[in-house]
């Protein structure tokens, strides 16, 4: 055993060039791996994680605070069933504006929902604080965090005040804090005199989990006990855990196909490198191997010796690569976190041992295969052997490329050096397929993804979106005013918009839900007062309706199975409307959407005959801001701003695209730094000669590099077609997981030039990988690389 360890330290001693790349490679797909095991467990189940860690509520049940007493309600919490109760929690369901600095000016919230609570914490639904603290007096809130991001420049933070418009004498909130419940159970957080202090409750919240609450049906049962158990009509409302987690399942979904995409290049590129990088080590320690048979080394412990050069830098690598992985995963889970409305996750404790494990599982194989062929050689075979490739490989090739005059020597020579080693080669070269892939498929999917944003932001450029005051409210709802205070404000907006210079032309939105003869439940409804073509909504298919015509999002079709010219019929109000679908519009959701002319709707809903918004296209040159401020002068009531955004979802997915293709290209980079150095190695009695006979230190490179450059040229090549199609198929997956198509523009992202330069991205990652062995070969001396060998 002495032998052994003696044999090791002077094996990672004379080799620390190979101890160093072993390490690197085992680093860096051992992080590249862990990481994105770890994002795609956790993009399966982060809200599990945060409803088990938070003791979400199976169920909050909203009942009428005249009808019951604390007693009774707190008698519920002994149900058969019933394993946990909190409340009941005084509710007030209110508007508010806020001004939001650097946004859009004034920003209004309809029915939101505040619950009383003195803590944060419970035996159901502790809420987690992100920032801030939690309320110590009145006038003061803590908002949830998805009311709180409402997208880029619509955000709220603590120290901004909150006005609520609907309340007597519309008082003031300052925000102390932002914190996320599991389960939704409100908008904001206040004292419980908070609420006392709007007016008597009239509704309060219980939270309940329940022994069994694994279905729609078992939750339905629980609740209907507690039902039973109060007095008639006193629950209002149920809500179900089941629902939101269908809700966050329906964010997260997106994000699978990719995740799952870069996970298996990341293996795959793994894989190959790890196997390509030991085994060619083992290989070129072949003659290492004979002299250590030569000195009486048994079989056995030449493979012990092999194996252990392999382990301890292998060993090293797994645990600074997991390490990198939890590192660069914090921030990365902290703003899927965000999207997903959950407390802050991490890569699961399982995905950290099994994936480093599975990389040192993995490298051991891939020592012992070669290390125990080359133990059953005998001293000789093994010194011979390890001197380099045999000669008659890759020598036609020498033959045939030193016939090429039009190129220099070094580089024809460089050319040949893969068929020394076809099987190394052909790794390599998948090596570098892999990571010119994962650069094709990024920098499209992050293409689509800026266009898809750019797609979901209305108003667009050049555009602004204003409302009147209290004329926002949900679908359906009276207007707050008198009707001759409507329309003096319209009168007004009107009379502003046409006065101010900066306005080339405008329209009326107006909202409301209808039912739908085909579909259960209602549609959102959406109607312009005139021609709304230039508000930049894309189509997936068809085009923009006519008289009597009406473009729907995917949903839509798929909850109706209609198609685009196929016809139906919107009820409301006692009457219905039949319209032909004309289009298919780019709106991702679980929600049906119809588009459609005012006049089309009108007599359906009353309330929709109020404008609720006003799209304005800008002349050019324009400043928006400037042009809301002129207007808000024009208006004595005033006017708010409205700027709607693709939200936060597609930032994450960008900063995900970015750090899993870096991590995969430095993967790819360092396999191909690996076989570079073994081919110098390898050929470094050769490299003495071919300096003794004159060649310079650029030849020197030249040759290195090159032996290289065709691989990645050849591979970069292959590499463009085959991500574009990955681009092609990877799409509709995550628009299908969105419910929704996309329009041709989002596919169709990949421009010429672009395509020149990915075309090359193989030859790139080659080159920049064999640039530091080949200068380490053009310095060495002719002599010492003649010692060397």
């Amino acid at each position: 055993m002495r032998a052994v360890r003696t044999a090791l330290r002077g094996g990672l001693a004379g080799r620390r060039a190979q101890a160093l790349a072993i390490g690197l490679v085992l680093l860096a797909t051992c992080a590249a791996s862990t990481l994105a095991a770890g994002l795609l467990a956790d993009a399966n189940a982060p809200f599990d994680h945060a409803f088990s860690a938070q003791h979400g509520a199976d169920a909050i049940l909203t009942v009428n605070a005249q009808r019951v007493s604390a007693t009774e309600l707190a008698a519920t919490a002994r149900l058969a069933g019933v394993t946990a109760a909190t409340g009941p929690f005084a509710e007030a369901i209110v508007t508010a504006t806020a001004t939001v600095p650097g946004g859009p000016g004034v920003v209004q919230f309809q029915a939101l929902t505040l619950a009383g609570r003195s803590s944060p914490g419970g035996p159901v639904d502790d809420i987690v604080l992100s920032s801030g603290h939690w309320p110590t007096a009145t006038g003061q809130i803590v908002v949830s965090r998805d009311l709180a991001d409402q997208g880029p420049g619509i955000s709220l933070s603590p120290g901004q005040v909150i006005m609520l418009t609907g309340e007597p004498g519309s008082p003031k909130l300052t925000v102390v804090g932002v914190a996320t419940s599991a389960t939704d159970t409100a908008d904001g957080w206040v004292l419980p005199a908070q609420i006392t202090a709007l007016g008597p409750p009239q509704a309060e919240q219980m939270l309940y989990r329940f022994t069994s609450a694994g279905s729609g049906a078992a939750v339905s049962a629980d609740v209907a006990a507690v039902r039973r158990a109060l007095p008639a009509g006193t629950v209002l409302g149920a809500g179900s855990w089941l629902t939101v987690r269908a809700q966050e399942a329906q964010n997260i979904a997106p994000t699978v196909p990719f995740l799952l995409t870069f996970g298996v290049i990341g293996l795959g590129v793994s894989v190959l490198i790890v196997i390509n990088v030991v085994s060619g080590a083992v290989v070129a320690g072949t003659r290492r191997i004979g002299v250590l048979k030569a000195v009486g080394f048994t079989p056995a412990q030449v493979m012990s010796v092999c194996v252990l050069q392999v382990a301890v830098p292998a060993v090293t690598g797994v645990i600074l690569g997991t390490v990198i992985a939890n590192l660069l995963a914090a921030p990365l889970l902290g703003q899927t976190s965000r999207v997903f409305v959950v407390s802050p996750q991490s890569i699961p404790p399982w995905v950290d041992l099994a994936v480093p494990l599975a990389m040192f599982a993995l490298a051991g194989i891939a020592a012992l295969v070669p290390a125990s062929r080359a133990g059953r050689l005998s001293a000789v075979q093994a010194i011979t052997t390890g001197r380099a490739p045999r000669p008659s490989h890759g020598y036609a090739a020498h033959r045939l490329l030193s016939r090429v005059r039009v190129l220099p020597r070094p580089v024809t020579i460089g050319l040949a050096g893969p068929f020394a080693r076809p099987g190394r080669t052909l790794v390599t070269f998948a090596v570098i397929l892999f990571g010119a892939v994962a650069v094709t498929f990024g920098v499209g999917l992050g293409t689509s993804l800026n266009r898809v944003a750019a797609d979901l932001a209305l108003p667009g450029a050049g555009q602004v979106q204003l409302g009147l005051p209290g004329q926002q409210g949900p679908p359906g709802q009276a207007p707050p005013e008198p009707p001759s205070v409507v329309a003096a404000q319209e009168a007004d907006m009107t009379g502003a918009l046409r006065a101010q210079p900066g306005t080339l032309h405008y329209v009326t939105e107006s909202k409301g839900q209808l039912g739908v003869t085909d579909m259960a439940g209602t549609a959102s409804v959406t109607a312009f007062g005139g021609d709304a073509s230039w508000i930049g909504y894309p189509l997936i298919a068809g085009h923009w309706y006519g008289d009597g015509g009406a473009i729907v999002n995917t949903a839509f079709l798929n909850a109706t199975g209609k198609q685009v010219g196929d016809s139906f019929t919107l009820t409301g109000d006692g009457r219905s409307a039949t319209l032909t679908i004309t289009g298919e519009v780019f709106r991702p959701g679980n929600s049906a959407v119809v588009l459609t002319n005012l006049s089309s709707v009108a007599a359906l809903d009353p309330a929709a005959r109020t404008p609720q918004w006003y799209y304005v296209a800008l002349r050019p040159g324009v400043n928006p801001q400037g042009y809301v401020n002129a207007i808000r002068t024009r208006l004595p009531t005033g006017v708010s701003q409205q700027t709607s955004t693709a939200g936060p979802l597609l930032p994450a997915i960008s900063a995900l695209i970015l750090i899993l293709s870096l991590l995969l290209i430095t993967v790819a980079g360092l396999g191909v730094l690996n076989t570079a150095v073994l081919m110098t190695r390898e050929r470094v009695h050769d490299l003495g000669v071919f300096k003794a006979v004159g060649m310079t230190p650029g030849q020197v490179i030249a040759m290195v590099v090159t032996t290289v450059a065709a691989t990645g040229l050849i591979a970069g090549m292959i590499a463009v077609p085959a991500g574009i199609a990955l681009h092609h198929a990877i799409l509709p997956l995550m628009g299908n997981a969105a419910q929704t198509g996309f329009p041709a523009g989002i596919y169709n992202v990949y421009n010429p030039p672009e395509l020149v330069l990915l075309a090359l991205a193989g030859l790139v990652i080659a080159v920049a990988s064999a640039l530091a062995p080949a200068s380490w070969a053009a310095q060495a001396r002719a002599a010492t690389a003649l010692r060397a060998e």
